[in-house]
C-alpha cells in the first residue's frame, strides 16, 4: 500500500471526525439555547409565580380600590388549548385528505398547481388571515353559529358546547381561522410522507386484492403514521403559538366556558395585547404565561413521541 493511500485515508478520517464534531456541536447548541431561554424566563416570571397563578382563572392585573392584583393564567391556558384542539378537529382530516389526493389520486398536470396555492397559502401572514377573520368570517358564521345553538343546544352535554352566540368573535371562529392556517404546514408534511411509501407495498396490496382505500388504510397509513403525528405536532405547535389573527378573532374575555361559542382568550394573545402596558409583577406574569405555553408545548411533544414509539413497536411485534 502506497504512502499516498495511507494519506488518503488519513485525511478521511479526520474529515469524518470533524463533521461528527460539527454534527455533535450543533445539537448541543440547539439544547443551550433553549435551556438559556427557559432559564431567562423563568428568571423573569419567578415574582408571579404562585399556586394562584396556575390554578386561579381570575386575571385582575391592576388594583381596584387598594386590593392586590390578581394573576390567574388558568383561562388563558383553557383558551389556548381549546382553539387549538377545535383547529386540529378540522385541519387533520382535511389535511389528510388532501395530501392523499395529491399522492395518490390527482392527475399528474394537476398536482403542481394545488402544491403551489398549498404552499402560497402557507406564505400569507397571520395578520391578514386575522383580519380577514375580523371582517368577513365572523360576521357570516355568526348566523351558522345560531343555527347549530338552536338545533344542538336541547342536547345534553353537547348542548353545552354550542350555547348562545354573543358575537362572531370566539373560540370557535379563532378555531376555524387557526384550521386554514394550519392546513398548509400539516398537507405538505403528509403529501411529503406518502411519497415515501415504497411503491412495492402498495403493488403488494393490489396483488393481495385490496382495493384503494384498502390499500392506504393497510400499506400507506402505517407506514407514515410516524410522519403524521409529526405533521400534526408541528400543526399544533403553529396554532398553539398563533398571537395575531387569534387576538383579532377571539373576543378577548378572560373566562372558562364549555360553549365555544362565547369569546374567551389565549396565552399568546393576552401576552401581545397587554405587554405594552405591563410592568413589575404584572410583566412577570406575562411571562411567566409565556413559560407555562413553553412548557405545554414540550409536554405535548414529548406525548407524541411516545405515542409514535408505541405504534412503531406494535407494528413491528404484528
Amino acid at each position: 500500500m502506497s504512502s499516498v493511500d495511507l494519506t488518503q485515508k488519513d485525511r478521511g478520517r479526520v474529515t469524518d471526525r470533524g463533521f461528527w464534531l460539527l454534527c455533535i456541536a450543533a445539537g448541543v447548541t440547539v439544547l443551550v439555547v433553549l435551556a438559556a431561554i427557559l432559564v431567562s424566563t423563568v428568571n423573569e416570571a419567578w415574582p408571579a409565580f404562585s399556586v394562584e397563578f396556575f390554578t386561579s382563572a381570575k386575571w385582575i392585573p391592576n388594583q381596584v380600590a387598594g386590593g392586590n392584583p390578581v394573576f390567574g393564567s388558568l383561562a388563558f391556558l383553557y383558551g389556548t388549548v381549546v382553539v387549538s384542539l377545535i383547529s386540529l378537529v378540522i385541519a387533520v382530516p382535511v389535511s389528510l385528505g388532501i395530501a392523499l389526493f395529491i399522492s395518490e389520486l390527482a392527475p399528474r398536470r394537476v398536482r403542481g398547481p394545488i402544491v403551489t396555492v398549498i404552499d402560497l397559502l402557507a406564505s400569507v401572514p397571520s395578520v391578514v388571515f386575522g383580519l380577514w377573520g375580523v371582517l368577513v368570517v365572523a360576521p357570516k358564521l355568526v348566523p351558522i353559529y345560531r343555527w347549530l345553538h338552536d338545533v344542538l343546544g336541547g342536547i345534553p352535554l353537547i348542548g353545552s358546547l354550542f350555547g348562545e352566540v354573543s358575537s362572531g368573535r370566539n373560540f370557535m371562529t379563532a378555531g376555524v381561522i387557526l384550521s386554514i392556517m394550519v392546513i398548509p404546514i400539516i398537507t405538505s408534511i403528509s403529501r411529503e410522507v406518502f411519497d415515501t411509501v415504497p411503491d412495492s407495498d402498495k403493488q403488494a396490496a393490489y396483488a393481495l386484492g385490496a382495493t384503494r382505500w384498502e390499500m392506504i388504510r393497510g400499506a400507506m397509513l402505517p407506514h407514515s403514521f410516524g410522519g403524521i403525528v409529526g405533521a400534526i405536532m408541528l400543526g399544533l405547535g403553529r396554532a398553539m403559538g398563533e398571537t395575531i389573527a387569534v387576538a383579532l378573532v377571539i373576543g378577548s374575555a378572560v373566562q372558562i366556558s364549555a360553549n365555544l361559542l362565547t369569546s374567551g382568550y389565549t396565552i399568546p394573545a393576552v401576552i401581545v395585547d397587554q405587554f405594552n402596558e405591563a410592568g413589575g409583577d404584572y410583566l412577570s406574569a406575562l411571562i411567566g404565561m409565556g413559560v407555562v405555553l413553553f412548557v405545554l408545548t414540550t409536554i405535548v411533544n414529548l406525548l407524541a413521541r411516545i405515542v409514535v414509539r408505541r405504534a412503531e413497536i406494535r407494528m413491528k411485534g404484528a
